[in-house]
């Protein structure tokens, strides 16, 4: 896979303008917590710049991002397929690896998934069974599904996406935050490796094909968005947080630079302290600085293919990204702020997403309030043991 940049004119690195989760701050915030990543080399990037950003303040390199199936990365290590086995771009490939801190408070296992339900996740929801429980799951999976598995794929998607969701309600403690991480934008000519070669000479060939399967992601996107709601799962919407920031997509139309998935760290991070209810480290901005700044954001209303037409959000939409819990005046000076703190009330709901629908079926379960274990995270004084299991399968 090439990653050259579609915009290669240089720009200030994001990195020194955003208001960034520091090391510390993730490695507070996930204290004694095993998260669990499953999808396609989006999610293995997600992943890639977690386990970077709780052991350091910085971001990940292009040879990082590209790289695949590595024994090891970041102090993490390979624990099945990849370089262990034979690295290919067929629908069996796979691709587990683990990252867990040296003091044992930081458990990260990252699984490669070609189709979002299938034999093969049975197989890792039996390791979650009988291992330790997940604390965090984070899930997607799109782009191999629409493209690889024939004329039906999107039916069969939508099926599976039913699947999986049913399956990870039965299977999940309910103390365990799901997020589903929905697809990002495609580019107008999309050339990843998820593609077969003569499916990749179409499609660059054809433009026409090229905006169906970014139409197909939009429409796929919709369903797994309402089918997670449905089963009282959280959404993250990236293709619409992510619509505006084109100038960070690789020229793969697919695959983001460090900068964008350090932003998405960031929207991650803050959507799971909000459903945990801790409270997220105040800070003051210079000049009213906003979050994330705008020139991460070159909107492109020929770009803009977010949501269907059909749900009342035009590409004329001027789409300003919200900020942040606002800061509040104290004593702390500029580039100080507090700590993580417990939310003592019940989790915040902040919808964001132009998805959402009201639920149907079943009343939703509710978020669990904070339990000992939960608070006592927080308090650096009474560390609780480290996680015991370190291994998958």
């Amino acid at each position: 896979m090439v990653f050259c940049l579609e915009n290669e004119e240089a720009r200030r690195p994001l990195g020194s303008t955003m208001v960034q989760f520091q090391a510390s701050e993730v490695q507070q915030l996930l204290h004694n917590k095993f998260v669990v990543i499953l999808g396609d080399s989006i999610q293995r990037a997600v992943y890639k710049d977690l386990v970077l950003l709780l052991q350091k303040d910085s971001l990940l390199t292009a040879a990082q991002l590209k790289a695949k199936g590595e024994l090891s990365f970041e102090q993490d290590q390979l624990m099945a397929g990849g370089q262990l086995g034979e690295l290919h771009n067929g629908t069996q490939y796979r691709e587990v690896r683990q990252f867990c801190s040296g003091s044992g408070h930081h458990l990260v296992r990252f699984y490669f998934l070609t189709r979002v339900y299938s034999e093969y996740l049975e197989g890792i929801l039996e390791e979650l069974t009988y291992g330790p429980a997940p604390d965090l799951v984070i899930i997607n999976s799109c782009l191999w599904d629409l493209s690889r598995y024939g004329r039906c794929s999107m039916e069969s998607y939508r099926e599976n996406l039913e699947r999986v969701f049913m399956r990870m309600d039965q299977v999940l403690p309910d103390s365990c935050l799901l997020v589903w991480n929905m697809a990002m934008p495609l580019g107008e000519r999309v050339t990843g490796g998820f593609l077969l070669p003569e499916m990749l000479h179409f499609i660059t060939q054809l433009q026409p094909l090229a905006g169906s399967l970014r139409r197909d992601v939009v429409e796929g996107n919709f369903y797994s968005a309402t089918l997670a709601g449905d089963h009282c799962f959280d959404v993250l919407d990236l293709h619409f947080h992510f619509r505006h920031a084109v100038q960070h997509r690789h020229r793969d139309g697919v695959h983001w630079d460090q900068h964008a998935h350090r932003h998405l760290s960031h929207l991650l991070l803050t959507h799971v302290a909000d459903a945990w209810g801790v409270e997220l480290p105040k800070r003051d901005y210079p000049h009213g600085q906003p979050f994330p700044p705008h020139e991460f954001f070159n909107f492109n209303p020929t770009e803009d293919c977010s949501m269907p037409p059909h749900l009342g959000c035009s590409p004329a939409v001027n789409f300003v990204p919200g900020p942040l819990p606002p800061p509040v005046s104290s004593p702390i000076p500029h580039g100080q702020h507090r700590g993580l703190a417990v939310h003592r009330g019940m989790p915040r709901c902040i919808h964001t997403s132009p998805y959402h629908m009201p639920r149907t079926g079943a009343p939703c379960r509710q978020r669990p309030r904070h339990s000992d274990r939960l608070i006592h995270t927080y308090k650096l004084d009474k560390w609780p043991p480290p996680h015991s299991g370190t291994w998958p399968g």
